[in-house]
Formats: structure tokens, C-alpha cells, sequence
């Protein structure tokens, strides 16, 4: 089970954890074309990463 290294509890990249303790990372998209995304802990709310890509209208992604 992976774990924030900032306050050490459990996280998941999945939404459906049913029956877990670990809660979902929050994903925050931001942009039409180039999207940003910027992952944080549900607990914390440390930063964990970011990324991102070209999506919406050029290639269909969400």
C-alpha cells in the first residue's frame, strides 16, 4: 500500500477502494489544450507531483 512520505498514512491513485483505509490522492486539472494536472495528499495536503499533456479538443481527452 503506498503512503504519503510527508505524513506516512495510506493513499491510492484508484477512486474505488472499497472497504480500504487508504483514501485517493485529489487530482486537480487545470487548462483546455495543455492540461496541468497537480496531485496532493487527501490528509496533508502535500504536494505529491505533477504532470502534464496536450488533451481536450486536439486529442479527445478528458
Amino acid at each position: 500500500m503506498p503512503k504519503c512520505p510527508y505524513c506516512k498514512k495510506p493513499v491510492t491513485l484508484s477512486e474505488k477502494t472499497a472497504g480500504s483505509e487508504a483514501q485517493p490522492v485529489r487530482k486537480e486539472v487545470v487548462g483546455t489544450v495543455k492540461k496541468e494536472v497537480l496531485y496532493s495528499c487527501p490528509h496533508c495536503e502535500c504536494v505529491l507531483g505533477f504532470s502534464f499533456f496536450l488533451g481536450g479538443v486536439l486529442t479527445g481527452r478528458p
